[in-house]
C-alpha cells in the first residue's frame, strides 16, 4: 500500500481522513473477482472499539472493510482490493461467495436503536467513493439480511433505506411507491419465485418475507399479503426483470 494507504481521493472531507487499523482477517478475492456489491451490516455491539477489536482478532475469523462509529468516525480494517470476511454463507442474484464480490461496511449499532445523523452522513460519503471506485450501482447495495435471510437480520428494520434512496445510493420503499401496479392476490410460490428473480436466495418463505419487509416495508407484519405481492412485483419492475 506504500507509505500512505489513503490517497487524497479516499478522504471523506478536506479535514477528515479514514483511520487505518489493519486486520489479519482477510484474503485474496477469488477467481479474479472485484467488488460489485456493497453489504451493509450492524455490529450488534454497543462500543465501536470492542467491535473493531473483534474484527481484528484472528480468533474470531471475521472482518469488514469499514467500521463507522455513531459519531461518524470511519475505520478501515481491510483494503478494498482484498476479501474481507463479513458476509458468510448466502447469495445474491444467483451469485455466491459474496465476500469476493463485495465491500462490507459495519455500523456500530446494537440492533435496537436508531442510526445517528453523523454515522449516516459518514456512511453516505463513504459509499459515494466506494461506488465510484468500483462502478457499483444503487441496486447492488444490499443489507446482510438480503443475502442471508433467516440467518441474519442486519441492518434491521430501523435502517433508513429511503435516506440512501434519496441520495441514489440504494433502493428503498420510496422507489417501490413510484411504480404503479395493481396489487396481486397473495400466492406463496409466486412470491418466492419473484423474490429469487429480484436477487434473494432460495430460502423458506418466512425468512425471505421477513428480509424483504425489513428493507421495503418495515412497518408490515403478519402473513403474506396483497401488498407484499405488489411490492415484490414493483421491485422486479425497477430492476428491469
Amino acid at each position: 500500500m506504500g507509505s500512505d494507504p489513503f490517497p487524497d481521493r479516499w478522504k471523506l472531507s478536506a479535514s477528515d481522513l479514514i483511520e487505518w487499523r489493519p486486520s489479519p482477517n482477510f484474503g485474496a478475492r477469488r477467481n479474479g473477482l472485484t467488488p460489485s456489491f456493497i453489504v451493509v451490516h450492524y455490529t450488534a455491539m454497543a462500543v465501536t472499539q470492542d467491535a473493531c477489536a473483534r474484527l481484528c482478532d484472528p480468533a474470531f475469523e471475521v472482518s469488514a472493510h469499514y467500521l463507522i462509529s455513531r459519531r461518524g468516525a470511519v475505520i478501515q480494517v481491510v483494503r478494498e482490493e482484498d476479501r474481507a470476511w463479513h458476509a458468510g454463507a448466502g447469495s445474491w442474484r444467483g451469485q455466491d461467495d459474496i465476500n469476493s464480490r463485495s465491500i462490507g461496511i459495519e455500523l456500530t449499532n446494537t440492533g435496537s436503536e436508531p442510526f445517528p445523523e453523523p454515522q449516516l452522513c459518514a456512511l453516505e460519503e463513504l459509499m459515494r467513493g466506494v461506488m465510484a471506485r468500483w462502478d457499483i450501482p444503487a441496486q447492488a447495495v444490499i443489507g446482510h439480511q438480503d443475502m442471508a435471510p433467516g440467518r441474519k437480520i442486519d441492518p434491521g428494520r430501523a435502517f433508513p433505506w429511503d435516506r440512501l434512496s434519496i441520495g441514489r445510493l440504494a433502493l428503498g420503499p420510496r422507489d417501490l411507491a413510484r411504480v404503479q401496479l395493481d396489487e396481486m392476490p397473495p400466492h406463496e410460490k409466486a412470491f418466492c419465485q419473484a423474490a429469487q428473480a429480484a436477487g434473494y436466495p432460495d430460502a423458506p418463505l418466512k425468512s425471505v418475507l421477513d428480509a424483504f419487509r425489513s428493507r421495503f416495508a418495515p412497518g408490515r407484519c403478519g402473513p403474506l399479503s396483497r401488498s407484499d405481492m405488489g411490492d415484490i412485483e414493483r421491485l422486479l419492475a425497477l430492476l428491469g426483470n
